[in-house]
This record gives structure tokens, sequence and C-alpha cells, in this order.
């Protein structure tokens, strides 16, 4: 794609699928006999929770949330919203997030505490990105795909202003970005 607001490659498409099949084992053998649930935080995560599931050689069930923090800017607002809830009941059920990217982690805190007051019998978070030197809290990932600078990000689900979430790469972004 010849797009000048698209930058630096800053995962390519092959690390992206060696890191996630990577991923896929460990969770493979870590959740042996008792298959997760993966709860997908839309809509970033949804082509990074697909390749997930796929790598993960167990029964796996899947449901989704969309949470907002940021409305059409690029900073949370470290106010959530819950805009799309669970449709399953999380109660002695071993629960993964999987979560695109984790930057101040004040959403994930919240999205942590809110499931884990449904009582599942364990709750971990698969994230895939992890911006360093952000982290207003401790995130507490279980499972994290790269670690990557503080600079704003596109493709493989993470979007601008919805644009850019299909590119098969993590790159950075070049172009004017939207305000609150």
């Amino acid at each position: 794609m010849n797009d000048p607001h698209i930058g630096r490659v800053v995962v390519d498409q092959e690390e992206l699928q060696q890191r996630v099949a990577e991923l896929g084992k460990e969770i493979t053998s870590d959740y042996s006999g008792r298959p997760p649930l993966l709860v997908g935080v839309l809509k970033g995560a949804f082509m990074f929770m697909s390749d997930l599931a796929r790598a993960v050689d167990l029964p796996v069930e899947f449901d989704f949330m969309a949470v907002s923090s940021y409305g059409s800017a690029t900073r949370t607002s470290g106010v959530v919203r819950i805009l799309k809830d669970l449709d399953l009941d999380l109660t002695d059920r071993h629960v993964l997030i999987v979560e695109d990217i984790v930057d101040s982690g004040l959403t994930l805190a919240y999205l942590r505490r809110n499931l884990a007051a449904r009582h599942p019998a364990s709750l971990e978070v698969c994230a895939l990105l992890l911006k360093d030197g952000l982290q207003r809290v401790d995130p507490d990932l279980r499972y994290v795909g790269f670690r990557i600078p503080p600079t704003f990000v596109i493709g493989y689900g993470l979007d601008v202003a919805e644009r850019y979430r299909n590119l098969p790469y993590v790159a950075e972004y070049r172009g004017p970005l939207p305000q609150a």
C-alpha cells in the first residue's frame, strides 16, 4: 500500500505470524485440561484473536467486549465505557482477555476488575503489543507478543478513524491524528 501516512514497520507480517504461533503453543501448554474462554476486546483485537485461536491446540470458546476510553482521540481519557458486554457467563471459566495493545494500562485495569467480579476460575491477559514506558498501573500481563516504542501504530487490527486495520503488519502512523 503506497500511503504517505504509513511509516516505519514496527512488527512485520512474518514476525507477527511467528510470535502468534509461539503464544498459541504457550497457551496450549498452560491451559491443558482447562480450555480457555477467549475474550476479545473489539475492534482492535479481532485479527490477533482470530490468528491466536487457530494457534491454540485446544477447544476454545469466544466472546467479545467493546470498551472505549478514547472516543476518536489518540490518548485515553481515563473514563472507560462498555459499549458491548459479554454474552457468556464467566462463573468458573478460565478467561483469557485478548488485547491488541496496552499503553496506559487504565482500560485494561478497569476491564480486569469488571471481569474478576464475575467470578471466573482464572483471569489472565494476552496482549499483542505493550508500549514501553506508558503504563500508569502495572498491567500484569501473562502473555505479551511484542514490546514496542511509545509511538502511535496502525495495522493488524489497529486503526486511525477505522482505517488501516487490514494492514498485515504493524507500522508507525505518520498522518494527522484525529482530535477528541
